[in-house]
Formats: structure tokens, sequence, C-alpha cells
């Protein structure tokens, strides 16, 4: 199970605005280019762990200063599915 911890988090410190795009539209996660941007460039690079509860919330909480509480609730909802 650890093999795929490792590839979802480093998928995340490696997401480009694009990517975040997609994933808003496949998810249903209203999200402009604008934030997808701000969002890829504070994740870029950064040692996330979202399967810890702790940086899971520290990384919400920025989400939620660059894009809003609304979509920061639903990129959390996204990364619980991925987490369980």
């Amino acid at each position: 199970m650890k093999i795929f911890e490792n590839i979802i988090n480093h998928k995340l410190s490696n997401i480009t605005a694009d990517e975040l795009l997609k994933y808003g539209d496949q998810f249903n996660i209203r999200i402009t280019k604008a934030q997808a941007q701000k969002i890829a460039d504070y994740l870029r690079g950064k040692q996330i762990n979202i399967f810890e509860d702790s940086a899971r919330t520290k990384i919400i909480k920025e989400i939620a200063k660059i894009a809003g509480p609304e979509t920061a609730r639903e990129v959390n909802r996204l990364f619980l599915q991925f987490t369980k």
C-alpha cells in the first residue's frame, strides 16, 4: 500500500494547473484557471503526504486561502477518496 501513497503524493507535488483543471472537471470541483495555477505553484516541489491528517489539513488551509473555502472542502473530499 505504501507504493500507492508514494505515487499519489509524488503526483501532487508535481501537478500542473491543466491537470488540476482536468481533475476538477472529472470530480465536479469548480476551479478557475487562475486558482489552479496558484494551487499548482503552491504544491510544486513540496514534500506532501495527504495520508497524514495534519499534513492534509495544512494543505487544505492553504488551498482555502488561494481558492476559497468551498473549493478547499471539495479538494479535501477528493483527497479523502484517494486515501481510502
